[in-house]
């Protein structure tokens, strides 16, 4: 589940509290993403999806400095020796990244200091962002080493925060702000650095006690909806709604409403 990094420990790190798992990036302070880091991500996405009893996930760097400065450029070099090395881990990248994105349980990145690269374009895969009102710089600055966003990064960002702020953030290489995300539409929610990473674990809590299959049709009928027609989206939807209907939450969520009491979902 894990890769070791020599002499370092882990890569990256996995600890679960009841029905939330926290993942991180252990290499700090900067936490870059290192490609054991992400061999430990693709063996670790498939099981988080598999295990009925995780409901929701917290993605952030290990310490307090930094989320991560993206890809270990070292390490970039020496496997771009070759065209079909570096199709190998750009190919990587894009699929573990599309796995967050399309799995049926909630992705929350939490980001602070450096948020670059890679640090931007992983955060982007999840379902929610939570950004520190002071000292992030959230960006993708490719152009400053001659590049261009290699994880989807174009593609996420455009369909986040729309065209001009995207080209804007991009083409110039921007390191914008934890608020300056939040008004653009970039985080979900901006707070005090010493409070950021509770207020991700409590934002997990609450939807790991949202019914889940509810939340897995939510998530599948919104993440695609982009991609369909209306008539498709609408149909999705339905789809949700009668799978839905068959759970024992709806059940539950009905009794409790009539009972006027907090409904208990996810009781097996």
């Amino acid at each position: 589940m894990t890769k070791k990094k020599k002499g370092r420990g882990p890569s990256l790190l996995f600890e679960r509290q009841d029905a939330v798992v926290i993942v991180s990036i252990n290499d700090p302070p900067w936490n870059p993403m290192s490609l054991a880091f992400m061999d430990a991500l693709e063996d670790l996405v498939p099981k988080i999806a598999e295990d009925r009893a995780i409901r929701a996930v917290v993605l952030e760097g290990a310490g307090e400095e930094h989320f991560s400065v993206g890809m270990n450029l070292k390490e970039l070099a020496g496997a771009a020796r070759s065209q079909r090395e570096l199709e190998a881990v750009l190919d990587q990248r894009l699929r573990v990244l599309s796995a967050i994105e399309n799995m049926e349980k909630p992705w929350i990145a939490v980001l602070y200091g450096y948020c670059l690269g890679g640090g931007l374009e992983l955060p982007l895969a999840c379902h929610f962002r939570l950004a520190a009102q002071e000292g992030a710089k959230i960006g993708l600055p490719e152009l400053d080493i001659g590049t261009v966003p290699a994880w989807g990064g174009t593609a996420r960002l455009t369909r986040c925060v729309g065209r001009m702020h995207a080209l804007d953030m991009i083409l110039r290489a921007k390191k914008i702000s934890g608020p300056e995300a939040h008004r653009i539409g970039l985080v979900n929610e901006v707070w005090p650095n010493t409070e950021l990473k509770a207020r991700a674990r409590e934002l997990a809590r609450e939807l790991a006690e949202a019914p889940a299959a509810s939340v897995a049709g939510v998530l599948r009928c919104v993440v695609g909806a982009g991609e369909r027609s209306l008539q498709e989206a609408l149909y999705e939807e339905r789809r949700a709604v009668l799978r839905s209907s068959k759970s024992k939450d709806r059940i539950e969520g009905i009794t409790a409403f009539l009972e006027k009491r907090k409904p208990r979902f996810n009781v097996e």
